[in-house]
């Protein structure tokens, strides 16, 4: 029989949700921020030849164009302002959470509470705007040495630099606006929508070349059911749990004798999420973005690499895959699930899982169920991140489709979904407390009046 939460979970629906003021509020908040986010794509930087970068993004359009332009919701391909994106504050996060897990005195700003996070925060900011420096430098450089500026020198170089930083930074304080105050992860929202707004023109062009005769239909049949077939085996793993037995004592809270509990620790089959994808990715295409936008001046110990690991090749599809498993099993073991740390808490509540002493076999027993979980979580994640590689360099698909891409939209689709399922349960609660109270408060009252003595 369906419990009390799953029968008002089912009953939510377009009128409940109508009902929801603060809910619908929080929506509408999320839409108008995401607007103008997509508004920001469109505003150039000063001093980009438009002709040249276009002309120049649809040769690359297939490759590493592709690739950016996917993450920055098209703002890379026209120049905008928020060419750079939100990974900058992405990677200083990552690069902050791992530090923090390696060094001491981070590990007890963790420790610290609400004060702790607000000090990490500041050094993730601190980190963004350098990474943001470095790569809105790096960038105006390449765009000079490629011919792509109408007026290249120190000027533009530093115009260049304070647009792109101060692009980032805003869309940084547009994802906390967003998390705060609307609905769902702002970071992961920007992300989606940018990669979401570049896919219809992504589709378009993929039929077009169908049509003209490129593709073969059968191929645009096969791809279509492909990402169907990946996004549903995507939501499966993605939900999937292994269920640690959590077995709690006898104990006394108060006044009263609660008695022994049977609970379970859920371990994701893919701790670590979309993040060993992003950094592998990261690595992976540093040497090609270098070449990219540094026109034709490779030496030949660059064209060695892009030779043997451009995107496509049998080493990097290998070290791509290799790279995806190592940072599934670092990320997962210094940063999203600790076993000593776990283990701690455990015993800390008196909890123990049956048959295991608690402390230290506790955590050596996580460790264990741990590893095992990651070999089919790091095989499921350089699967999805390797089967559209190789699809695009055997079919020669005209854009760019990434299994990364893949993860993060159904990740933040369902994450925001679960958010508004749990908004709407909250409301569907406020409103049964106070028909109780009303109907506590009617009960109450005697017909006549009280009685006088």
């Amino acid at each position: 029989m369906a419990s009390a939460v799953e029968q008002m979970a089912a009953n939510t629906s377009w009128a409940a949700l109508g009902k929801a003021t603060d809910l619908r509020n929080r929506i509408l908040y999320t839409l108008a921020l995401l607007c103008i986010f997509r508004l920001g794509t469109f505003i150039p930087v000063p001093g980009i030849d438009g002709v040249a970068l276009r002309d120049f993004m649809e040769g690359a359009a297939a490759g590493i164009g592709g690739i950016l332009t996917m993450f920055t919701g098209g703002a890379l391909g026209r120049m905008g302002i928020f060419a750079l994106g939100i990974m900058p504050y992405i990677s200083a996060s990552i690069i902050v959470q791992l530090l923090a897990s390696m060094v001491p005195a981070l590990e007890q700003l963790k420790k610290e509470g609400e004060q702790g996070r607000k000090k990490i925060n500041q050094y993730t900011r601190y980190g963004t705007v350098l990474l943001a420096t470095f790569q809105a430098y790096g960038l105006a450089v390449s765009l000079e040495a490629g011919d792509l500026v109408t007026d290249p020198g120190w000027y533009f170089r530093a115009a260049t630099v304070i647009t792109l930083v101060g692009g980032t930074m805003f869309l940084m304080w547009l994802g906390e606006q967003i998390t705060q105050r609307g609905i769902g992860n702002g970071i992961s929202l920007i992300i989606f929508v940018g990669i979401i707004a570049e896919v219809p023109a992504a589709l378009a062009q993929f039929l077009a070349s169908g049509r003209s005769g490129a593709i073969s239909p059968a191929v645009i049949i096969a791809v279509i059911l492909m990402v169907v077939a990946v996004i549903m085996f995507v939501v499966f793993m993605e939900r999937a749990l292994r269920k640690i037995t959590i077995q709690y004592p006898r104990r006394q809270v108060g006044m009263k004798m609660t008695e022994a509990q049977n609970s379970h620790l859920p371990v994701k089959v893919n701790p670590a999420g979309v993040i060993p994808a992003i950094f592998a990715s990261s690595l992976l295409l540093l040497p090609t973005t270098i070449s990219t936008f540094s026109g034709t001046d490779t030496g030949p110990v660059m064209s060695t690499i892009l030779a043997y690991f451009g995107p496509g090749q049998p080493l990097y599809l290998l070290f791509f895959a290799a790279m995806i498993v190592f940072f599934a099993y670092f990320y997962t073991f210094n940063v999203s699930f600790k076993p000593d740390d776990v283990a701690d808490n455990l015993k800390n509540q008196n909890g123990f899982v049956p048959g295991i002493r608690p402390g230290k076999r506790t955590a050596e027993y996580l460790e264990y169920v741990v590893n095992r979980i990651l070999v089919l979580g790091s095989a499921y994640l350089a699967l999805v991140c390797l089967l559209p590689e190789i699809l695009r360099s055997q079919f020669a698909i005209p854009f760019y489709f990434g299994g990364t891409s893949v993860l993060i939209v159904v990740s933040v689709t369902m994450d925001t979904i679960q958010q508004v399922q749990s908004h709407l349960l909250a409301h569907q609660y406020e409103g049964l407390i106070q028909k109780s109270q009303l109907r506590g408060k009617g009960k109450g009252r005697k017909k006549g009046g009280p009685a006088r003595r």
